[in-house]
């Protein structure tokens, strides 16, 4: 998928530059440094083991994506969710996936249609079945990440992929931060199960609908806490 093939540092010879940027976010998402957080370029050098060179050359892709800001007489500071990045973040995922699940509608063969419904309704069956353990959300969280990347994958546009990787990274925060799947697995496959229905009728506008109402729930439950 899009986010972990950048996060694990896929490339054939990544450069120092990239090994840090896959660093940094991976401990981003693992929380070892959290929204808000100030922290030193000393501090990013402990954290990911490399260079104070590589960490200086990464900052400013980091300021252009987002995820730092740098804040006079304090340092740098860690993007902070706030209702502005929550709303601005969504919208930003609506557009691109409206036009990413129309198009996966069209061109996606039988067999990944079949296999995404089938890793939904086994969860669904899972969950009807009374398992309400952290091994299976953690599973519902892998299989929820994973439907919306393989609509982008189904683009083959980098521009859009790298636009969507990056906003992914904020909208896993908002989610650690807001809410997360927990608790809440039966609806969310409930409506993934919804979009797939329909792109399994090759119904582009009944998947674009439901995608887009799946994602405005998410958004308002993120704005509501």
């Amino acid at each position: 998928m899009l986010l972990e093939e950048a996060m694990d540092g896929r490339d054939e010879h990544p450069t120092l530059r990239e090994k840090a940027y896959a660093s940094f976010t991976r401990h981003l998402l693992a929380r070892d440094v959290r929204p808000g957080q100030f922290v030193s370029q000393r501090r990013l050098v402990e954290l990911t083991g490399l260079t104070l060179g590589a960490i200086r050359e990464l900052i400013p892709r980091l300021e252009a994506e987002g995820l730092i800001k740098t804040v006079p007489q304090r340092g740098l500071q860690i993007a902070h969710i706030d209702l502005n990045l929550i709303r601005e973040a969504f919208q930003l995922r609506v557009f691109l996936e409206k036009e990413a699940v129309a198009l996966f509608t069209r061109s996606a063969s039988d067999e990944t249609i079949a296999g995404l419904l089938k890793q939904h309704r086994d969860i669904a069956d899972a969950i009807r079945n009374g398992d309400g353990s952290h091994e299976l959300e953690l599973r519902a969280q892998a299989v929820d990440w994973g439907m919306h990347d393989a609509f982008i994958d189904a683009l083959g546009n980098t521009i859009i992929s790298n636009a969507y990787r990056v906003n992914s990274i904020k909208m896993r925060l908002i989610s650690q931060d807001r809410f997360r799947i927990d608790g809440h697995v039966g609806p969310v496959m409930g409506e993934h199960l919804k979009v797939l229905e329909a792109i399994e009728r090759r119904s582009a506008e009944d998947a674009v609908n439901s995608l887009v109402a799946h994602i405005n729930h998410a958004r308002d439950r993120a704005l509501r806490i």
